[in-house]
């Protein structure tokens, strides 16, 4: 934000004036993140006429900082052959992920415009299933036979930097393409230029299939602290790496699902603002629907228990007191073991002490939020009956909220589910239910009413 409102009104009188050297200048002064920051407040034909000015190379570099709403508008304005000529210089994991997110009528435009080798390279990336590693890999990486010299071996990296993605890790294959090992620019720095690659190198290389799901692949990076993983096929042909920064990429889109899911939000694909209006509100709808028949069901206990609450008119003051107990106890404890899950595998055993701690920690915090809620409620109320309770319904919602809130996520990935698919919204509702029949039902046996039909739900 500093930067757009320092740099932005320069830039304008810049475009103003047509200083084409001036916009180049601009461009190549700052770190391009800045730069894309800067330009994202223009429209698309002045945000091309900007990029124009400066060197395909500077070009790529700067579009790949802008989220894929920019892009995708740049499309629409930017001369073709201009603008395949940036698609050829820019990282193959990068043209392949903004390529998914044009129509085909645009693919089909731009694809006869690009250098056949490029060309080649992005059919094949984009035949690689949506979410494998073969999709988000690069195909510029650093790689080197192993019965070479570490002095041939740094002469031969000299002429493979332009064109790798990163050279801090180097593959060692052999005459069939087959990974055999690995060795970083640190050792090769380090070695004698004499020494042999075989004799320095790593043989045992963690890898993974090309098949693979992104997600596994985004975790296997940050298990190990790779910079980069490689990619092989079913033959163990070294085809491609996944950098860190895809890593990077994949995690944070996980967990902006992981989000959406908790907040009974159906993931969308796309960007907010490339989502058509229908599709966010069939995502959004379909579980408004669900928390709205669990609402309903929370009516209808209500009613059931119509009769109590007109003899017994102060109940209604601590409705939400004791259900929001139980809701909030149940969303903190699905948040923790949701995230538990998604960071480690979890053995039955893992999964039974989950169960007794959230009994342990339930029992602790139950058992002071019913204190304090006897303590708040004697005040309001004429019997101190009464005030029980309150307290024991909220000692129970806090008990029930966070033992179900704890297992409702590990029963769903038993299903073989997302386990933020018990999401938070539906947690409470679940628990809401719940808590009517338990807040009536101690009522009831406290303050001796009889109780003559069981509320059918």
């Amino acid at each position: 934000m500093f930067y757009r409102s320092l740099l932005l009104p320069d830039l304008r009188m810049t475009l103003e004036a047509g200083d084409t050297d001036g916009l180049g200048e601009f461009c190549r002064a700052l770190h391009a993140a800045i730069v894309a920051e800067v330009l994202a407040e223009l429209d698309p034909s002045e945000l091309w006429t900007v990029l124009r000015a400066c060197e395909p190379e500077l070009q790529a570099e700067i579009f790949g900082f802008f989220d894929e709403t920019i892009q995708v508008s740049i499309v629409g304005v930017a001369d073709r052959k201009e603008l395949s000529k940036l698609i050829e210089v820019m990282a193959p994991d990068d043209r392949v992920d903004f390529l998914e997110e044009l129509d085909e009528a645009q693919l089909e435009e731009l694809m006869p415009l690009i250098a056949q080798a490029e060309r080649a390279d992005i059919r094949k990336l984009l035949s690689y299933p949506d979410g494998s590693a073969g999709s988000i890999m690069t195909t510029e990486y650093a790689w080197l036979r192993e019965e070479i010299t570490v002095g041939e071996a740094l002469d031969e990296l000299r002429r493979q930097a332009p064109d790798s993605e990163t050279i801090y890790y180097v593959f060692i294959v052999n005459e069939n393409r087959c990974l055999d090992g690995m060795v970083s620019l640190r050792e090769l720095i380090l070695a004698k230029r004499t020494a042999k690659l075989t004799d320095i190198m790593n043989h045992t290389v963690i890898s993974v299939r090309v098949d693979d799901e992104a997600e596994f692949v985004a975790r296997e990076i940050a298990r190990y602290n790779f910079l980069a993983i490689p990619v092989v096929d079913s033959h163990n042909r070294l085809v491609g790496i996944v950098t860190g920064d895809d890593a990077l990429d994949i995690l944070e889109e996980e967990a902006y699902e992981d989000v959406q899911r908790t907040a009974a939000i159906e993931p969308i694909n796309e960007s907010y603002m490339l989502t058509p209006i229908f599709e966010l509100a069939r995502k959004r709808g379909v579980w408004l629907v669900v928390l709205l028949v669990a609402a309903l069901m929370t009516a209808f206990a209500l009613k059931s228990y119509e009769e109590v609450a007109k003899e017994h008119v102060w109940m209604a003051w601590f409705i939400p007191l004791v259900l929001a107990s139980g809701g909030n106890a149940g969303s903190q404890s699905a948040t923790l073991v949701i995230r538990e899950i998604a960071t480690r595998r979890m053995s039955r055993r893992d999964k039974f002490t989950i169960f007794f701690r959230e009994i342990k920690l339930a029992s602790l915090l139950g058992g002071g939020l019913a204190l304090l809620s006897f303590l708040a409620s004697v005040c309001l109320v004429d019997h101190v009956s009464q005030a029980v309770v309150v307290t024991l319904t909220v000692f129970l919602m806090v008990m029930m909220g966070t033992v179900c809130g704890a297992m409702l996520p590990i029963f769903i990935e038993q299903l073989g589910m997302d386990p933020a698919l018990m999401s938070n919204p539906l947690i409470a509702a679940l628990v809401d239910v719940m808590g009517v029949i338990i807040y009536f039902s101690a009522a009831l046996a406290i303050l001796g009413q009889v109780v003559e039909h069981v509320p059918a739900l």
